[in-house]
């Protein structure tokens, strides 16, 4: 790719389709010094796990790493707000030369003697990882003392990336799973999985199933509950959403329990739908499959006309866009098309082989498509295309700004429900916002760097 300066390490890890003809890199660490807008492991943990509104979140570590946590997510909760929270150990020097297993056992004493959790879960970073501390002893002996879980979080932010996170939470979350059994079983059940609750997403998409006579047994893990998560394998299914951060668990819960599961997605009216009738199939139920038709007839029937509205003003225009799973880009391009707008730059930070091979089936020719990219490459490519939207996340932002594109957040900062049907009209009226603003005829497109 003559035209676009790139760095020679990462030439493998940018694909333009029609163009490139080898298979794009991926699932790899970072480029020293390329600025990446991938996170830690300790992030990809935390992202996965603070939702777990009743129990006790405490990264074990010096104070900065709890600056990570405070507040910073949409995900609401309908009751308890432990996850609102940020605890640290607020390791010192001489927490670091000798040890801090003590002032750990301290900290949870005190947690767990203030808040009254149902669980906690112990997050260890980079220097708890060089130091030596038993975590795993420590955790074994205040769940005996303290007769709750106290699970450690294997999640040393040099251990890998982001993804390697999701997996160290995965394996914290297996721990609970199955250590309770529920009053009674629901045969047309399920979990759901992959679904943080941003903006109240998990309730828009739990109230889908009801109205399809599907019981929810617990989501992983917006709005989450620790006695839900116990008792989650006797769900007769699980609907994994964001498969890069809870395709673990679901491959754990399908070896010990054999609960099968499928991936779905509730971005955008078509995965929305399919979501739904893909539950409906798996049961087999002539009354579920009813009340589905009806509800999808009906959801969409209320928004199309609108989309259809902001489509006419939108038609022809490009968007870029770069997201944590590749899975939400895949949604994302099919929603875009709706209201009539071309992907023209599609990349992830934790997306997969498959993942990148969908990514490519669905783009159209002369799409660029990156992995674990850096605000130089975005911003060249966004203004080589002639992008009139980016869709990212809270680091993108600014990068955005700056070059005089329009914004949309689909990160875990937003505020706005973009998930399920409503979330679909939210998504449509924000992109026709920023796109069609006046503001972006006073401003000369120039790379932020010039």
């Amino acid at each position: 790719m003559p035209a676009i300066d790139i760095l020679k390490a990462r030439q493998t890890q940018v694909y333009e389709k029609g163009r490139d003809h080898f298979t794009i890199e991926c699932n790899k660490k970072s480029l020293s010094g390329a600025v990446s807008q991938r996170a830690c492991v300790f992030c990809g943990s935390r992202v996965v796990l603070y939702p777990v509104a009743d129990a006790v979140h405490l990264v074990h570590g010096p104070i900065g790493c709890a600056a990570y946590t405070w507040d910073i997510r949409g995900s609401l909760s309908s009751g308890p707000e432990l996850h609102r929270l940020s605890f640290s150990t607020d390791l010192n020097e001489h927490d670091i030369i000798h040890g801090a297993e003590q002032k750990l056992e301290r900290s949870i004493r005190e947690l767990a003697a203030k808040y009254k959790p149902n669980a906690a879960f112990v997050y260890a970073t980079c220097i708890v990882g060089i130091i030596g501390d038993d975590v795993d002893a420590v955790c074994r002996k205040m769940t005996k003392e303290l007769d709750i879980p106290v699970i450690p979080v294997h999640s040393e932010g040099f251990k890998g990336t982001k993804r390697d996170g999701y997996k160290a939470a995965c394996e914290a979350l297996f721990k609970l799973v199955g250590t309770a059994e529920p009053e009674a079983i629901e045969p047309l059940s399920i979990n759901i999985m992959g679904e943080f609750n941003l903006a109240g997403e998990a309730w828009m998409i739990r109230k889908y199933y009801e109205k399809m006579g599907i019981n929810v047994v617990s989501v992983f893990t917006g709005d989450g509950r620790v006695n839900d998560i116990k008792k989650s394998h006797r769900a007769s299914l699980n609907v994994v959403q964001c498969s890069g951060s809870m395709l673990g668990l679901a491959k754990m819960m399908k070896e010990k329990y054999g609960t099968p599961f499928i991936r779905v997605s509730f971005f955008g009216i078509e995965d929305t739908s399919n979501a739904l009738y893909e539950v409906a199939k798996f049961f087999k139920n002539d009354k579920v499959y009813e009340k589905t038709q009806a509800l999808v007839k009906r959801e969409v029937g209320g928004i199309y006309p609108k989309l259809l509205e902001y489509r006419k003003e939108l038609q022809g225009k490009k968007a870029a866009v770069y997201v944590g799973g590749a899975f939400k880009a895949f949604s994302l391009i099919q929603a875009l098309r709706v209201i009539g707008i071309e992907v023209v730059l599609a990349g992830s930070q934790t997306g997969t082989p498959e993942d990148y091979d969908t990514l490519k089936r669905l783009c159209n020719e002369g799409t660029i498509i990156v992995d674990d990219s850096n605000p130089v490459e975005l911003s060249r490519f966004s203004l080589e295309k002639q992008a009139d939207l980016f869709i990212g996340g809270v680091k993108e932002r600014p990068m955005a700004m700056k070059l005089g594109i329009g914004f949309v957040d689909h990160n875990h900062e937003r505020k706005i429900a973009l998930a399920g049907y409503e979330g679909m009209i939210n998504f449509a009226r924000e992109v026709h916002a920023t796109v069609t603003s006046p503001v972006w005829s006073f401003y000369r497109k120039k790379a932020w760097y010039e």
